[in-house]
This record gives structure tokens, C-alpha cells and sequence, in this order.
């Protein structure tokens, strides 16, 4: 196959994939509607993670805490200063990358366990700052905010289902996550994902061709945690409602949890590490009542002994090993019409 022939088969691919998606909605009921809400919501949020993580080399176990920030700054504006839900978005994210870039200054100075301890603190800390009595006009206390679901600006059917509130959030969602998605990719593909990744692999060979490690780290972090703000925005508005123990801890392993399952240094595999955050807990809970955290190590610990490299890793393995047998087929073919020749 030519390059030209595959890229004109990526494209049709690619589009075949975004007219399952506009249609994906009005073939399910308003509940499947927002699970899948959530999974666009997590798959920026995983992807926050693993431009720091999987790009950078820099571990965090506290971006539920950025998710909660970014939460907590939509639903304010929405409740007190009744600012429209889509311009939420970029004040959450400018908040949380004013966040994300003081926590890059510890992170300078800490890296591998114990930037991960420090980030734990952070996880641990803002779900009870967020209930501290001095600023529950503001967050609401431990009642926390409830909001109300932007309706549709206009309606109509297909397939027999109407547009209404979740399925205008999962289309006003998908076009945010394709667009976060986007500038992730160009971000990578530039001369600044080349520097993430040099850093990661070789810091004291990053150092010596020039690139400013402390910047760069502290702009990463940044850059991090304001798309795990975008997520946590879009998260309180497809929910609508916040609450301090809505963001445990357990949120921010949740999203480690998904770059792993999705693979490291992958911007396709945060879609599959969100739809595993979100859907294999139900399927967990549904098999056993009793148990289902069992449930949901064990689904855990046999996707990474099948999948070491995650989703995409074993992808990419499986790929390689078929262009392999590709190759040698064509060289062993080569070398039969030479000889008859």
C-alpha cells in the first residue's frame, strides 16, 4: 500500500469514526448518553495526565485535585455570576494552569516517589479545603453547588430520540475534547514534544543541548493541569452538581489508572483508558455486589498482563510484528523471483 493510499484510507477512517459518533447518542437512552459524557470528560483529563506523565516523566498522584479546581470555578461562575457554561471553560483552565504552575516549582526540586507523595498531599488536601467554613460561600461547604443543564438551543428528532439536555452536552463535549485532543497532538509533534521527551529520557543530555529543563517542567505541569481543568469544568456541568467528596483520592488513581490502561505517551490511548475508568467499575459492581473493588483489581491486573504497554503499546507491537511479516514475505517473494529467474 502507497503512502498516499494510506493516508486516503486514515482520513476515511477517520471520518466513518466522527459520523459514529454524531449518531452515537440517538441510538442509546439518556443514561448511556451520560456515560458517555463522562468518558470524553475523563479522556481529556487522562490526556492532562499524560502529558505529564507519559511525555514528560513526571509523575502526580493529585490531578483530582486540578479536576476538582476546575470544577469548582465552573459551577461558581455558573451559580454566582450566572456566566454562560461554555465560558467557563477557558477561566478553569487559566485557573488551573496557575495552579498546576506553582505545584511545578516543588516539582523541580523532587521528582520519581516523591513528587508522587507530594502530589498524594495535594489530592488530600483540597477535597477538605473545600469544605473549610470561611469560603463555603464560595464552594458551598460540604452541600456543595448544584447547577442546572444548559438546554439545547435548538431541537429536534432523529432516530425517534429528541435533542435534549445530555445529548447537546455530549455533542458541546465531544467538539471540546476533539479540540483539546488537537492541540495535544500539534504540542507532541513540535519541537516542544521533542523537549518533553528528552527530558524525560535524558535530562543531563536535555540540559547540554539547551533546553531549559526548569521551564520546561514547570510549563508542563501547567499545561497539565489546565487540561485536567477543562475536564473538571466540563465534568461539574454534564453532572451538574459538586461536592468536596466527589474528588477523593481515589479519582486521581483513576486517572493514573487510565494512562497506564490507555499506554504512556499516547494521545489516542486516553480514550481507552477513560472508557476503561468508566465502564469496567459498572461491570465490576453489576458481577459482584459483595466485592466489586476485587472485581476491579483483578480486571486491572489482567489487562496489564496481557497489555504491559497498555492499549496502544500492544497496538503499536502488533502493528510492528504484522509490518515485519509484510517484509519478510515481500523479501522471501523477491528472492523466489530471483532465483527462477
Amino acid at each position: 500500500m502507497s503512502a498516499k493510499q494510506s493516508n486516503s484510507l486514515k482520513w476515511l477512517l477517520a471520518a466513518l469514526v466522527l459520523v459514529a459518533l454524531l449518531v452515537l447518542p440517538f441510538l442509546v437512552k439518556n443514561y448511556r448518553v451520560f456515560q458517555f459524557n463522562l468518558v470524553l470528560v475523563y479522556a481529556i483529563a487522562v490526556l492532562g495526565l499524560n502529558l505529564l506523565t507519559g511525555f514528560n516523566g513526571q509523575f502526580s498522584l493529585g490531578h483530582g485535585a486540578f479536576y476538582a479546581i476546575g470544577a469548582y470555578t465552573a459551577a461558581a461562575l455558573m451559580d454566582q455570576a450566572g456566566l454562560p457554561y461554555w465560558a467557563t471553560l477557558p477561566v478553569a483552565a487559566a485557573v488551573c494552569f496557575g495552579f498546576g504552575l506553582l505545584m511545578g516549582f516543588p516539582a523541580l526540586r523532587l521528582g520519581g516517589h516523591y513528587l508522587a507523595l507530594a502530589t498524594y498531599a495535594l489530592a488530600l488536601a483540597v477535597p477538605q479545603l473545600l469544605k473549610y467554613k470561611k469560603i463555603e460561600g464560595f464552594t458551598g461547604g460540604v452541600q456543595g453547588i448544584v447547577l442546572t443543564k444548559p438546554e439545547p438551543p435548538f431541537t429536534f428528532k432523529f432516530l425517534g430520540q429528541s435533542l435534549n439536555s445530555d445529548r447537546w452536552l455530549y455533542f458541546f463535549t465531544l467538539l471540546v475534547a476533539i479540540l483539546m485532543f488537537f492541540l495535544a497532538w500539534r504540542l507532541v509533534r513540535g519541537r516542544v514534544g521533542r523537549a518533553l521527551i528528552a527530558i524525560r529520557d535524558h535530562p543531563i543530555a536535555a540540559t547540554a543541548m539547551g533546553i531549559n529543563l526548569p521551564l520546561f517542567k514547570s510549563l508542563t505541569f501547567g499545561v497539565s493541569a489546565a487540561f485536567t481543568g477543562v475536564a473538571g469544568a466540563l465534568g461539574a456541568i454534564c453532572v451538574a452538581f459538586v461536592s468536596p467528596d466527589s474528588f477523593s483520592v481515589l479519582l486521581s488513581i483513576s486517572f493514573l489508572v487510565g494512562v497506564v490502561i490507555g499506554g504512556l505517551a499516547s494521545i489516542s490511548g486516553a480514550i481507552f483508558g477513560a472508557i476503561f475508568i468508566q465502564f469496567v467499575p459498572n461491570i465490576a459492581d453489576e458481577i459482584s455486589k459483595a466485592a466489586p473493588s476485587a472485581i476491579f483489581g483483578v480486571a486491572l491486573i489482567g489487562a496489564m498482563y496481557l497489555m504491559p504497554g497498555g492499549v496502544m503499546g500492544t497496538a503499536k507491537v502488533l502493528w510492528s510484528r504484522r509490518k515485519q511479516r509484510q517484509a519478510s514475505a515481500a523479501a522471501a517473494a523477491l528472492a523466489t523471483a530471483a532465483t527462477k529467474a
